[in-house]
């Protein structure tokens, strides 16, 4: 049976239109950063401003009011206004307060959600990929901030993503496969993840990590859907999984601190009490396990 693509992930709601086309028009670029009509975003290590009233919003400011500093192309809006990103300082404004992704990236409307996300993925990516890999001479930017070129050998370079796959794993009694990594708070339970490997498709992926981390084979492996993870440079890749809920879990130490099934009751009971602390909306995590448990989970935080 196919299982319907999650609804609302919170990294993956951008509206603009990103102009593509238009990365390597110097003319047209130049023109859309002389418009006082254009918005940039300022972002200083994966932080911009964000106001709260009268509802959460990124700060942007006209090109004549922005830092000197690398200029990234965000897009453009179906009425014309163009986005840049610039990494620099972030201005003083008056009600305004420098946040992260993890803190607003779910709380922010569409189009606020996706500037940010794009530019937090090309501020790590440029301030991680300024020398060449072929040579070591340091690169410089093209394609309006998604490309970087090596002035020395020609060689182009591209913003790097790395594809994970993340897996709610059910049992014959619908329960849910949750655990903790060695370094996680002892309260702190999610799903099962883990990065695509060389060579390997996604379900190959899902069905190795599963194996992995706690010994189990697993079946019926579907999509559900994606979200950018930009904290760094991950692409995470939704799915779900069975599995015989019979055979003894055998957790990888290295990679898995404790793991255990809950029903519903049992996971609304060690939340209630404190034991786990529900996930936040800004994870694919927190999607797939509501997608599970039928709703939102209790007490689950804002963000």
């Amino acid at each position: 049976m196919t299982e319907a693509p999650l609804e609302w992930l919170a990294l993956a709601r951008g509206t603009l239109d990103r102009a593509a086309l238009n990365r390597r028009d110097d003319a047209w670029l130049d023109a859309a950063w002389n418009d006082p009509e254009t918005r940039v975003l300022v972002i200083q290590n994966g932080q911009s401003l964000v106001v709260y009233e009268p509802s959460p919003a990124l700060v942007l400011v006209p090109p004549a009011q922005a830092p000197d500093g690398e200029r990234w192309l965000l897009g453009a809006d179906d009425g014309g206004t163009v986005y840049f990103g610039v990494s620099g300082p972030l201005p003083a404004i008056e009600g305004a307060e420098p946040a992260g992704l993890r803190r607003v990236g779910a709380l922010l409307g569409d189009r606020d959600s996706g500037l940010l996300t794009h530019a937090v993925a090309l501020e790590h990516w440029h301030g991680t990929h300024g020398f060449c890999p072929r040579c070591g001479a340091r690169t410089r930017v093209a394609s309006a901030g998604h490309v970087r070129v090596c002035p020395e050998d020609g060689s182009q370079h591209f913003p790097r993503v790395d594809p994970a796959v993340i897996m709610l794993v059910t049992d014959e009694d619908d329960r849910i496969l949750l655990a903790r990594g060695p370094q996680w708070p002892a309260d702190r339970r999610s799903i099962l993840a883990g990065f695509v490997e060389p060579g390997e498709s996604l379900e190959q992926a899902v069905a190795r990590e599963v194996k992995e981390e706690v010994g189990l084979a697993v079946q019926d492996v579907h999509y559900l859907g994606s979200q950018p993870w930009p904290l760094p440079q991950s692409l995470m890749l939704g799915f779900t999984a069975h599995t015989d809920g019979a055979v003894p879990l055998n957790p990888d130490p290295e990679e898995i601190q404790d793991a255990a099934w809950y029903t519903r009751d049992e996971l609304r009971a060690a939340i209630e009490a404190g034991e786990i602390v529900a996930p936040g909306p800004l994870s694919i995590a927190a999607q797939l396990i509501m997608r599970w448990y039928g709703g939102e989970l209790p007490k689950m935080p804002a963000f």
